[in-house]
């Protein structure tokens, strides 16, 4: 099974500078595939801690004593990193978003192009799906998710027309959403617009934003002086939190100076961001949006 291509393959292991006898962690398993080539450049000391919530990606666990297969939300990267008895790291990896695997799974509802329940949980041990988010968030709270999460202009009247179509029955599937929606879909921007809703919805379920928050800020706590963070991000709200935090170890505004005029941040970035090459996007269409950031720690 084609579980997920890896984007930027070699560049964001470039990225992490990796030193052969270093511990290194991969937060976003998936299929595995920036896990195994950082092992291919690990030497026998060196050590690979991987993260992945799903467990389908369980299947995916690689053979190899340097490696260590985590089932937990990377939000709580510096916690099992401590439990299983490591302070510090030599560099952090992530590749964010979803996964071919789950884009390709009809019924786990992340994709636009199939008919599902509504789901799109990421940790499928979650109670909390897009069904509840449908069905039971209030017509405000709705807009909001909206707008804030899928950038969309018409978030006020698409969670009018949801909460008055859900009265008269519950929105279970993709089809009924897409047929609730239907005025705000003209034929030639449907897909963009819905993949937008999409984005809103799966952002909420997953809490994705603010688990993206909480990693960034252990990230300083975990990382070793001189050691790297190599990470990818698919859309402008997770790009926005990454460069930002790369810059100024803040989300919002800008760093204090000390009465010298200068600012202590916990991170350098290294270079411009990366994006792929025309020939990779062709060989792989969800490399298109993606844009990879790297930072040394200070």
């Amino acid at each position: 099974m084609e579980y997920h291509n890896p984007v930027l393959l070699n560049e964001t292991v470039d990225g992490l500078n990796i030193k052969p006898d270093g511990v290194y962690v991969d937060v976003t398993f998936g299929g595995g595939g920036h896990s195994r080539e950082i092992l291919e450049r690990l030497g026998d000391d060196g050590k690979l801690i991987a993260f992945d919530q799903d467990k389908d990606a369980l299947e995916n666990a690689i053979d190899d004593p340097r490696f260590l297969l985590l089932h937990e939300n990377f939000r709580f990267l510096k916690r099992f990193l401590r439990f299983n008895g490591y302070k510090e790291v030599d560099g952090v990896l992530g590749d964010f978003g979803v996964s071919s695997h789950q884009f390709d799974e009809a019924d786990r509802g992340f994709s636009t192009r199939f008919e599902a329940d509504l789901d799109m949980r990421m940790n499928q041990g979650s109670s909390f799906s897009a069904y509840d988010v449908v069905n039971k968030y209030e017509e405000s709270k709705l807009r909001s998710v909206l707008f804030q999460y899928g950038e969309l202009r018409a978030a006020a009247g698409m969670a009018r027309v949801i909460t008055e179509a859900r009265q008269q029955n519950e929105i279970k599937s993709s089809a009924q959403l897409k047929k609730a929606l239907g005025r705000f879909l003209p034929k030639h921007r449907e897909n963009k617009i819905l993949a937008q809703v999409y984005q809103a919805i799966r952002i909420e379920v997953n809490q994705e934003l603010d688990a993206l928050k909480e990693f960034l800020m252990q990230t300083q706590e975990v990382i070793k002086p001189g050691g790297r963070l190599s990470l990818i991000s698919y859309h402008s709200l997770e790009d926005r939190l990454v460069k930002r935090y790369m810059r100024n170890g803040l989300f919002e505004g800008e760093p204090e100076k000390d009465v010298f005029g200068r600012v202590e941040v916990p991170f350098k970035p290294v270079g411009k961001f990366i994006i792929p090459s025309e020939e990779e996007i062709e060989q792989n269409n969800r490399a298109r949006s993606a844009k990879l950031r790297i930072a040394q720690k200070l």
